[in-house]
């Protein structure tokens, strides 16, 4: 069910101070590929592919323009950080493969854009990220292994998918996403968003202690079983 977020909300403290000193750089369009696209379970569409120049990080982020996307007034818009083990390989650990394959769907039907960030392991790296898993099998949740490996609990920072929607034309966008801080962040950086959509619960035998560390520590909209 839909939730209507306020675009007043202030974003974290690095991102509201950054927004209030400095304008967000401008980034620009630097090429768009049409990609058809086929999932595992046979579903498929087309995407229009963009890539960027003078996004701050410098990395190679990729918006795909999914269904009529230039027609919609508020287009529906999910940054989806990078996870090889979930994306590709179909790791059970998380919920990011199955987060993907419906958000690409999701946004088809309506128009919008996916935002596919190179943030792996919350911002920390694909090897980091398997130190991590290391420390769970140990009995750390995913938040306390990271901080174990002396690293944020979630470092990602998401001013270059602000860049990309200004460089699309987007101002005001439907967020399709369980995590309050991309609101905040997207919020604090001049992007409007006048509604946060929920994902569906991708919930496993698994993945459930890592969906409930989600909940607890960042405030995830999840509706996990008992």
């Amino acid at each position: 069910m839909a939730s209507k977020v306020s675009t007043s909300a202030s974003g974290t403290a690095v991102n509201a101070a950054r927004g209030a000193e400095n304008p967000l750089p401008a980034a620009g369009i630097r090429t768009k590929v049409r990609v058809p696209l086929r999932f595992s379970d046979g579903w498929g569409t087309t995407a229009d592919v963009f890539t960027f120049t003078g996004l701050v990080d410098g990395k190679e982020h990729l918006a795909l323009g999914l269904g009529d996307y230039e027609g919609a007034e508020s287009p529906l818009v999910r940054p989806h950080s990078e996870c090889l083990t979930g994306d590709v390989f179909g790791s059970q650990r998380c919920d990011c493969g199955p987060q993907l394959r419906e958000a690409v769907e999701r946004i088809a039907e309506t128009g919008g854009y996916l935002l596919y960030l190179r943030q792996e392991g919350r911002g920390i790296g694909l090897y980091a990220k398997l130190d991590a898993y290391a420390l769970q099998d140990d009995g750390l949740d995913t938040y306390e292994a990271n901080r174990a490996l002396g690293r944020g609990e979630d470092e990602r920072d998401y001013t270059a998918a602000a860049q990309m929607l200004a460089a699309l034309g987007v101002d005001g966008i439907r967020l399709l996403s369980n995590n309050p801080d991309k609101a905040r962040q997207l919020t604090a950086l001049g992007t409007a968003v006048v509604e946060r959509i929920p994902t569906a619960v991708h919930v496993s035998a698994a993945n459930v202690s890592y969906l409930r560390a989600k909940v607890e520590h960042t405030g995830h909209t999840l509706a996990l079983p008992a």
